[in-house]
């Protein structure tokens, strides 16, 4: 595979599976509320989120061109960085038993037992948990999908790339969500959050590290190789976690 071809395929990638994790949790709070209480406030609510995010894409998009390339990879780098290790982290302790596995059924029958029993407020026309809920659900995780997709595209220079992976994504989360009339809970999110974690973490230390003028042997087609270093940390760390933990039952049991 090319060099360019290597990096424009894992920016997409990275791109298509982060957005469309955010976007399944949006989707399953949009749902939640619009089949509890009522569509209409609650579709109000997600364009008004679309209009918000629009404006923080317009904004962010030209300030970001007047920052040179090498101290944006390594603001970017760090950032992502950051992001990564915690979903990393989030998803090794998941794989190893630490921490519970996330359920998009159990969130969506909570978040509709929640709409359910809130009370009935109606202003300007609108149920007004309906429109708040669905707004600061879609804002919050469109919020994720902006910052992810500026990141990759900024500092990589093919902003048009990493937004045709977020587009794919909503694309594909929207028809599956129509065709499935309810929430995604076939979707290996846990699978997919730890995939993102890998890339964002290798991204970031890939980026972070070039910004402060480090040069990677075969340049893009690096990442390959600190892709599988972190895959092969990650497993490591997961196996001897639960090897940890079976030890610990164990024990107890026996105890």
């Amino acid at each position: 595979m090319p060099v360019i071809a290597t990096g424009a395929v894992f920016l997409i990638l990275s791109s298509f599976l982060a957005s469309t994790v955010e976007m399944v949790e949006a989707l399953t709070i949009v749902l939640a509320v619009g089949v509890s209480r009522e569509w209409r406030s609650t579709l109000i609510g997600v364009l008004a989120a679309l209009i918000a995010l629009a404006a923080v894409v317009a904004s962010l998009g030209p300030a970001l061109a007047l920052i040179p390339i090498d101290a944006l990879r390594v603001v970017v780098g760090t950032l992502l960085l950051i992001f990564g290790l915690q979903w990393l982290r989030k998803a090794i302790l998941r794989s190893s038993g630490y921490k519970a596995l996330h359920d998009e059924e159990e969130s969506f029958q909570a978040e509709r037992t929640q709409a359910a029993a809130a009370a009935d407020d109606r202003r300007a026309g609108l149920d007004w948990y309906s429109f708040t809920v669905a707004f600061k659900g879609v804002l919050l995780e469109g919020l994720e999908v902006v910052f992810i997709v500026i990141a990759f595209g900024s500092a990589q220079g093919h902003l048009g790339l990493a937004a045709a992976g977020a587009a794919a994504a909503l694309v594909v989360v929207v028809i599956a969500g129509v065709l499935a009339k309810g929430p995604l809970s076939r979707v290996p999110e846990n699978t997919i959050k730890f995939a993102v974690g890998l890339l964002l973490t290798s991204f970031g230390s890939f980026w972070g590290a070039e910004g402060v003028d480090v040069h990677w042997p075969g340049d893009e087609a690096s990442l390959l190789g600190v892709i599988a270093f972190f895959v092969v940390v990650s497993l490591l760390l997961s196996r001897a976690l639960r090897r940890k933990r079976v030890t610990l039952a164990t024990a107890g049991a026996g105890a």
